[in-house]
């Protein structure tokens, strides 16, 4: 299997149309499973995985050491995405405050980020959330002197309102803009969000391109989760909200096991035909083949808007985080 490369803006970034999500290696999902995440790292570049998404606040740095460790012996053939600024972490990745865009903050994180990955430089990193504090020009100031350095190869934002896209590539170029997008969370077309990075000419990048694992229909109720799961407090998963959103889930179940796919093939397919970059997640290689093989899939034109008229933007029920994250998050 050969997984087609693009180009993710038009700096010169180049990367597979689909990447590895780390974020529930190591925290969010479950039991840690160390050498099974490592193993699943090492099957994705044998699938032609190139690029794999971590965060410094992943697992507290454990996410990016997990990485570090995984890819010491490969780094020539990964891209490495990280996000710094989405929380304030001391020197030990502790939590210790909010999203923190100063500066000063974000050089001394991007040097922890690279003593956890133990590589000399970032491939691409993500100012993980805006800081309603700092002007973003502030902050892109900073971050594009990272790249005059080589620390940073690339530069992308994360779940960042239009205005803040264009103020943050006006200061320093943007490869990238990620931000949650599937058939169960379209609001980056309503918001203009897609719009602006296409005008622009920066690549988008999708988190969550399975609806945090609910679109694969392997979710049916709170007791499918593991109790340390974080979905157990997820808004959409709560009370009634359940049992509609699931509705959304059959209708794409039916559509495709008339296609011939699995409901996470189907649902991954439709958000690569969008001409995006997805970076589905997973800590086990018995679901990464399944997902890898989603970008092989044509999508009819029919069955594209059949997709779209089953699951429109603004469907799902319940928001998108809990209070406090969505806080985060620039609308």
């Amino acid at each position: 299997m050969t997984l087609r490369q693009h180009p993710i803006g038009t700096l010169g970034l180049v990367a597979g149309v689909e990447g590895l999500g780390t974020f529930g290696m190591t925290s969010a999902y479950g039991t840690r499973d160390d050498a099974e995440a490592v193993a699943t790292v090492h099957r994705a570049l044998e699938l032609g995985v190139t690029m794999f998404d971590t965060a410094d606040m992943y697992g507290q740095g454990a996410s990016e050491e997990l990485l570090g460790r995984a890819l010491a012996e490969r780094r020539a053939d990964a891209v490495i995405a990280t996000k710094v600024g989405g929380v304030t972490l001391d020197a030990a990745g502790k939590i210790v405050g909010p999203a923190n865009g100063r500066p000063d903050y974000l050089r001394a994180a991007v040097d922890h980020s690279l003593r956890r990955l133990g590589m000399d430089h970032i491939d691409l990193l993500y100012l993980h959330r805006v800081d309603p504090a700092v002007p973003v020009e502030e902050t892109f100031g900073a971050l594009g002197e990272l790249v005059a350095t080589g620390k940073v190869g690339y530069l992308g934002i994360s779940e960042a309102a239009p205005d803040s896209i264009r103020r943050a590539h006006a200061t320093a170029p943007l490869s990238a803009v990620q931000t949650e997008y599937s058939l169960f969370t379209r609001d980056v077309e309503a918001n203009g969000v897609l719009d602006t990075v296409r005008e622009l000419g920066i690549g988008f990048v999708a988190y969550s391109p399975l609806g945090r694992g609910f679109l694969t229909g392997g979710v049916r109720s709170l007791a499918d989760l593991p109790d340390d799961d974080f979905r157990k407090t997820w808004p959409r998963l709560a009370g009634d909200n359940l049992d509609r959103n699931l509705l959304i889930v059959d209708r794409i179940s039916d559509i495709a096991k008339r296609e011939h796919l699995s409901p996470a093939q189907l649902a991954l397919a439709w958000v690569l035909a969008q001409g995006v970059t997805a970076i589905p997640g997973t800590k086990r290689r018995a679901y990464l083949a399944e997902n890898v093989a989603a970008a092989q899939v044509e999508l009819s034109p029919a069955v594209r808007a059949e997709l779209s008229a089953a699951a429109p933007v603004g469907a799902a029920v319940g928001a998108r985080y809990t209070p406090v994250a969505m806080a985060a998050i620039e609308e």
